[in-house]
C-alpha cells in the first residue's frame, strides 16, 4: 500500500524550549493548522493572539499532580495511535470522540541540563519527562499517518514540506523524522539510567545504555573505506567535544581522537589559569611524543617540541592555560593539525590566522583528571565497560624501595614521568628530566623494548639539536607496568637514567631492587598501574 500524504490539520504543541515556539506556531496557523497544547505553552501561544485549545479541555480532566498529568490520557493516544487505514480504529474514535492529531511537536523536560547546572536529587527527578517521551513514541510509531518533531528544525522541516505538497507531509519526511524521535527517546532514557547508576554508585548496572547527540558527520573514519561520526554525550566535560572552534578546516576522526589525547593529557599538570606551571603536550596517533612544563607557554613548547621534533609534524599540541603570540608563532613553524586550549589572546588568533588550515579549538576550561567518568571499546557481540583511569598519586604514596633515597629534583620528575605515562600506550616508558620528557617508548609488546625505544628517541633528539648528550642522562624513568624482569630496568640505566618510578607487585621484585641498588639506581614503588590499551 502506497504511503499517503498526509494533510496536516491538528497539531499538539507541548514544548520546553520556547525559543521559537511563537514564530513557528504562527506559520501553523497560518496553514490552517488548529493548535492544541498544554500548561505553559498553551499560556505563552494564547498570550501571543494565536486561537488554541487547551488538552484538558479534550481530555475532560484538568492538568494534576504538579504537571505530571495531563497527556497520559486515550483521547490524546487514541489521536497519536490511530491508524487510519483500519477501519475499526476510525469507528472508535469516532464513537469516543478522539480528534487526530498529524503533527506533533515535543521537546522534553531538561533532564541533563539540571544534571549539569548541579540540580539536586529531587531536582533532577522532577525534570524525568513522562508524557513527552510517550506521545513521542506514540506518533513516531505511527509516523504512516503522524509527523513527530523533538525540536525546532523539525518544525522548520515540516512546514517546508507542508508548503511544497499543498498543507501535507509526505512519507518520507515522517519516517526521518520517527527514526530521529526514537534515537532522541532513547538518549533520554540514557542519561537517567546512567545518573541513576552515579547516584547508587552501581558500577555494573544490569542493563547499561548510552545515548549520543550527533556533533559532526565525519568524511570517514581511522581509514577512508569506513564510514564515522562525532557524537557529544552531554556531559558537558571540556575538550573536544565541547569546544569552540575558531579557525581551520573540518576536523577528522583521527583528528578528533588524537586532540582528546592530548587535552586529557596535559590536564593532568593543573589549570594555568588557576595556578598551575604552563605545561604543553604534543600528540602523534594518540601517544606523547613530547609533554613539558616551563616558565611560559613559548618555554614550554620549546621543551616539549625538543623531545621528539621529528614526530612532533603533523601533531596535535594543547595547553592548559591561555594560547598568547609567541607561543602561536612558536607553534607556526612547524606543521601543526590541531591546537586546543582553554583560550586564546586575540593577537595569537592573528599569528594563526596566516595557518588557514590549523583547526584551533577553545574549550573554555579544563577537565578535571579526577573526575569520575567512563571509557567503553566494543568487542564481538559486547562491549567493555569502565571508569576512566583517574588514578593519582602524589609523594605520600610513594615507597622508596632502594638503599638510594631519590633527590627533591629526582621525585618532582618522577610524578611528572608518571602522569605522562599513564597516557601512553601500553607498554609504556617515559624518560623526563628537569619537567620534561626526554624520550618516549610506546605501544611496545615487550617492556626492554619500549625502553630501548624512548632512549634511541632521545638518542635522535640529541643529534637534531646538536647537544653533546642526550637527554636521558641524568633523567628519570616510568614504567606503566613493574618491569617483569631486571633487564629493562637495566636497560633504563644504560640510556642514564638515575631514578625509577613504578608500580612494583611482580612476583621478581625483589631481583629488580637488587638490581637498582647495584646499579646505584633510587626506585620508587606506586602501588597502582597505569595500563592503557
Amino acid at each position: 500500500m502506497t504511503a499517503p500524504l498526509v494533510p496536516v490539520k491538528c497539531a499538539l504543541i507541548s514544548v520546553s524550549d520556547k525559543s521559537k515556539l511563537i514564530v513557528q506556531a504562527r506559520s501553523l496557523a497560518a496553514k490552517g493548522v488548529s493548535l492544541i497544547s498544554t500548561g505553559g505553552t498553551f499560556k505563552a501561544i494564547k498570550e501571543a493572539g494565536l486561537d488554541v485549545t487547551e488538552v484538558s479541555q479534550i481530555t475532560n480532566f484538568p492538568e494534576m499532580m504538579n504537571g505530571r498529568v495531563k497527556t497520559l490520557h486515550p483521547l490524546v493516544h487514541g489521536g497519536l495511535l490511530a491508524d487510519r487505514d483500519i477501519d475499526h480504529h476510525l469507528a472508535s474514535m469516532k464513537d469516543h470522540s478522539i480528534p487526530a492529531i498529524d503533527l506533533l511537536v515535543v521537546n522534553l523536560y531538561p533532564f541533563a541540563e539540571t544534571v549539569a547546572r548541579g540540580g539536586d536529587y529531587n531536582d533532577c527527578v522532577e525534570n524525568i519527562d513522562i508524557g513527552g517521551p510517550a506521545m513521542i513514541r506514540a506518533a513516531a510509531k505511527n509516523h504512516r499517518h503522524v509527523a513527530v518533531c523533538i525540536d525546532s528544525d523539525d518544525v522548520a522541516a515540516v512546514l517546508a514540506d507542508m508548503e511544497e505538497n499543498n498543507g501535507s507531509t509526505t512519507y518520507g519526511l515522517r519516517q526521518k523524522l520517527a527514526a530521529k524521535s526514537y534515537g532522541r527517546t532513547a538518549q533520554y532514557d540514557a542519561q537517567i539510567s546512567g545518573w541513576f547508576a552515579e547516584q547508587l554508585s552501581d558500577p555494573a548496572p544490569s542493563f547499561y545504555a548510552q545515548g549520543g547527540s550527533l556533533k559532526q558527520g565525519l568524511r570517514y573514519g581511522e581509514n577512508p573505506h569506513q564510514v564515522a561520526a562525532f557524537y557529544s554525550d552531554g556531559s558537558h566535560r571540556p575538550g573536544v567535544a565541547t569546544a569552540r572552534q575558531v579557525q581551520g578546516k573540518e576536523l577528522s576522526y583521527n583528528n578528533i581522537n588524537d586532540t582528546d589525547a592530548a587535552f586529557e593529557l596535559v590536564a593532568e599538570f593543573g589549570d594555568e589559569g588557576a595556578g598551575a606551571k604552563p605545561a604543553v603536550a604534543i600528540i602523534k596517533h594518540a601517544n606523547p611524543c613530547g609533554v613539558a612544563q616551563g616558565s611560559s607557554f613559548e618555554d614550554a613548547h620549546a621543551k616539549a617540541l625538543a623531545c621528539d621534533p621529528v614526530s612532533a609534524f603533523g601533531g596535535i599540541v594543547a595547553l592548559n592555560g591561555k594560547l598568547d603570540k609567541a607561543t602561536a608563532q612558536a607553534i607556526s613553524k612547524v606543521f601543526t593539525e590541531v591546537i586546543i586550549a582553554p583560550d586564546a589572546d586575540q593577537d595569537a588568533l592573528e599569528v594563526l590566522s596566516k595557518k588557514k588550515n590549523v583547526r584551533v579549538l577553545l574549550t573554555g576550561g579544563m577537565p578535571d583528571p579526577l573526575a569520575p567518568s567512563q571509557t567503553m571499546r566494543n568487542v564481538a557481540g559486547g562491549f567493555l565497560y569502565q571508569n576512566r583511569d583517574n588514578g593519582h598519586v602524589d609523594l605520600v604514596d610513594l615507597k622508596v624501595v632502594t638503599k638510594r633515597q631519590p633527590s627533591k629534583q629526582e621525585l618532582a620528575d618522577m610524578l611528572f614521568a608518571w602522569r605522562v605515562a599513564k597516557h601512553v600506550k601500553s607498554n609504556a616508558i617515559v624518560y623526563v628530566k628537569d619537567g620534561s620528557t626526554a624520550g618516549v617508548g610506546a605501544g611496545q609488546m615487550s617492556r626492554i623494548d619500549a625502553a630501548r625505544i624512548a632512549a634511541r628517541k632521545a638518542e635522535d633528539a640529541q643529534a637534531a639539536a646538536g647537544w653533546d648528550e642526550p637527554r636521558t642522562k641524568g633523567c628519570v624513568c616510568s614504567s606503566d607496568a613493574f618491569f617483569p624482569f631486571a633487564d629493562g630496568l637495566l636497560q633504563a640505566a644504560e640510556a642514564g637514567a638515575t631514578a625509577i618510578i613504578q608500580p612494583g607487585g611482580s612476583i621478581r621484585d625483589d631481583e629488580v631492587i637488587a638490581a637498582a641498588d647495584e646499579a646505584g639506581l633510587a626506585m620508587v614503588f606506586t602501588g597502582m598501574r597505569h595500563f592503557r590499551h
